[in-house]
């Protein structure tokens, strides 16, 4: 299908979907927007704007600004988030919790459940932490004391979980990951402001017209250069034999391929080093300690040690959470089991370590590529001088990366429509019965 774009509304399913998804965004940002009961906004807002190079204005970022804001949904998706990754990792050390992962349908059930429940508690942990945060700001809060403390935890962990049921709905009944849209919506609501920033900056001569041009080159240039690596992938061939099925029916032989995506592990790796990287930032703000601000200095955008230590992290990391959602040793056990192998290559250990072989090739370049991302705005804002512009490598990546999946899905029910209706054209009554010509 060329263009689906004119098609998204032709079919009712497909049309309810979408605005299922768009009214359960409305209603998301709207929350948003709504400030917890007992905090002084302006004062809360005045003091947010030294913590955005810490841990905080990176969640503040995923969160759409609900946390400089002290909103209901200050908290966003990320407990949820936060939830699934921590499941994910903990299948590597626990049997139990690997063995439900694999155990299709009732074991994702389990584990969703069990998903559910640990959001709830990080959410009220990370509800507590933050009113804490806030009382320590000074004229942040109104009246601190247990009354603040106990509401705001009861409302942003009430809102995390609301969030967590919005996204499933969203993934269930709309279009596209429920979760991710949540986190992509929040992004881009912060892109209007930013890009009216820029403006102003151009304007009064922060940022001048050849720089403006060569930015927008780059973001173009980068947005392009992101499209083509979340969609690149290396095909591994796999030959299914022959075989009999049914009543002496002869099944032929089918050629297919297992696709390694260059980008398997997407934008987290990103995350997890930029989470690491602040921790100095972070720190110093909240500690007057002469070794602590010492170290944030170090640490600080500009320097070579931050470049480096965020480049090797970002590959680092790129490695660890490749290895940990995609198992060659699996994969060789589930062709095996179909009869299925690699042309060349002995079913079992060999085609493990065959997959594993090129799956460490392939994640070089992906995660030379996501450094490269992650370290480009640095090094833009260096070169042209400049404190105020909306482009952002991790945004970025989630941005196009969830936009992709969207698209994509969306393609999926319309082939599925089309589908179906070549279907009921193709059916025909021969003699009472129904036949497919």
């Amino acid at each position: 299908m060329a263009n689906p774009i004119p098609n998204l509304f032709r079919f009712p399913e497909l049309k309810d979907r979408i605005l299922f998804t768009l009214f359960i965004l409305l209603v998301y940002r709207v929350g948003a927007h709504i400030t917890a009961p007992g905090v002084n906004l302006s004062a809360l807002q005045e003091q947010f704007g030294a913590l955005e190079g810490t841990l905080f204005g990176v969640y503040d970022m995923f969160t759409g600004g609900g946390l400089s804001r002290a909103t209901i949904f200050a908290l966003g998706i990320m407990p949820y988030i936060s939830a699934a990754i921590m499941f994910q990792l903990l299948a590597a050390v626990f049997p139990t919790i690997e063995k439900l992962q694999k155990e299709g349908e009732e074991g994702r059930k389990k584990l969703t459940q069990w998903t559910r429940y640990t959001t709830v508690f990080l959410s009220a942990a990370q509800a507590y932490g933050y009113s804490v945060f806030l009382t320590s700001m000074e004229g942040a809060v109104q009246t601190p004391g247990f009354l603040f403390t106990f509401t705001t935890v009861l409302a942003l962990t009430v809102g995390a979980t609301f969030i967590m049921w919005l996204g499933e709905q969203i993934t269930e009944h709309g279009v596209g990951n429920g979760m991710s849209l949540l986190i992509f919506f929040s992004i881009i609501e912060g892109f209007p402001a930013a890009v009216v920033r820029t403006w102003e900056a151009l304007m009064v001569g922060e940022i001048g017209i050849v720089a403006m041009f060569a930015l927008l080159a780059v973001v173009i240039g980068v947005t392009a250069g992101v499209t083509s690596m979340t969609m690149a992938a290396r095909q591994i061939p796999v030959q299914i034999p022959r075989k009999v099925v049914g009543r002496g029916r002869v099944q032929e032989g089918q050629k297919s391929f297992v696709p390694v995506r260059v980008n398997a592990a997407g934008v987290m790796p990103i995350i997890f080093a930029q989470s690491f990287i602040i921790v100095p930032g972070t720190l110093a703000a909240f500690t007057s300690a002469g070794f602590v601000a010492e170290l944030a200095d170090q640490f600080q955008p500009g320097t070579w040690l931050y470049y480096g230590t965020y480049g090797v992290l970002t590959v680092f990391f790129t490695y660890f959470y490749t290895a940990i959602i995609f198992n060659p040793v699996d994969l060789a056990e589930n062709l095996k089991k179909q009869g299925a192998f690699v042309p060349g290559v002995k079913p079992g250990s060999r085609t493990a370590e065959y997959i594993d072989r090129i799956l460490t090739r392939v994640t070089l370049p992906g995660a030379i590529y996501l450094a490269l991302i992650a370290l480009l705005p640095f090094w833009i804002f260096d070169i042209f001088d400049i404190q105020t512009f909306f482009f952002g490598g991790t945004g970025l990546l989630i941005v196009v990366g969830v936009g992709l999946d969207t698209v994509q899905r969306a393609q999926q029910h319309l082939l599925l429509r089309h589908y179906d209706g070549f279907m009921k054209k193709g059916r025909v009554k021969v003699r009472g019965r129904q036949r497919y010509m």
